[in-house]
């Protein structure tokens, strides 16, 4: 099942706005595909956003 940008703030609090709500959404559904693991998915797709949001906090 694709995820779409709205679903980020489910999965992660750091998804904080519109830019990484969609990477996250990108992020998962990429790793949803190459993998088939939605678990794995989701965990990737918060790990990438934790990461941009640490390296531009003037984003948030």
């Amino acid at each position: 099942m694709p995820w779409t940008p709205d679903d980020a703030q489910h999965h992660t609090h750091k998804a904080t706005t519109e830019m990484l709500q969609s990477l996250w959404a990108k992020v998962a559904n990429e790793c949803l595909e190459r993998t088939g693991d939605e678990g794995r998915a989701a965990r990737e797709a918060n790990a990438v956003v934790a990461r941009t949001a640490a390296r531009h906090p003037e984003d948030d």
